[in-house]
């Protein structure tokens, strides 16, 4: 992905680059910050896919790896307003949330019971150049009543940072999933964001990120 630097990093040039089809952005977490823009056309293979997505930016001349960090969409019409890129250096800790993705077929589903997935994410730490996508779990062994919690996890070169004892996906009989009180799903990423109008949006841009960030 490239993008352009800005020489201006004020309201009015971030509202003129949105009504371009450009997208404020900002990478952080090397040497320097960069405010730039790029084209909003090219986050459609980044923001929708389920992958924790490394990113290459290339600005002006200059290539940087980098993790899409956080993202702010506008609240009615869900364009991009901002988007908040962590630079990747070799040999430094990441901290990040990446997908889990199911695989198998548990005995238990296929004898009847249901199964709940309890986290779609896992939080993790990291180096940088070891960072996985996603992470895959196993259900082929699970019978009803059986769960797998992120202490029963193993992940090379990763430090989980969920409590061990949070289930992250389990086999229940149906009489229990149905007399279960029906618990709301909540994005834990979307309600830590909550839905911010444009101008408190425009306002967060440069604003501070794991105290790395500078104020505009």
């Amino acid at each position: 992905m490239s993008g352009s630097p800005r020489e201006d990093v004020g309201k009015k040039d971030a509202k003129r680059l949105r009504r371009e089809g450009y997208v404020p952005c900002v990478i952080y977490g090397g040497k320097e910050q960069i405010e730039f823009s790029t084209p909003e056309v090219n986050f459609k293979d980044i923001v929708y896919t389920p992958e924790a997505c490394l990113v290459e930016l290339e600005i002006k001349g200059k290539k940087y790896d980098a993790v899409l960090k956080d993202i702010q969409f506008h609240p009615v019409t869900d364009q991009i307003l901002h988007v908040d890129f962590l630079e990747l250096l070799k040999g430094k800790p990441v901290k990040i949330s990446i997908p889990i993705r199911v695989v198998g077929d548990s005995p238990g589903v296929i004898a009847g019971g249901k199964m709940l997935v309890k986290l779609r994410r896992l939080q993790i730490k990291s180096l940088a150049e070891k960072l996985p996508s996603e992470v895959v779990i196993d259900i082929s062994k699970l019978e009803i009543g059986d769960s797998i919690k992120v202490g029963d996890l193993d992940l090379e070169d990763v430090e989980l940072l969920d409590p061990a004892n949070a289930v992250v996906v389990i086999v229940k009989s149906a009489r229990a999933v149905m007399m279960a009180p029906v618990e709301p799903e909540v994005d834990e990423e979307e309600a830590e964001e909550g839905e911010e109008g444009e101008e408190g949006a425009e306002g967060a841009e440069g604003e501070g990120a794991e105290g790395e960030k500078k104020e505009e």
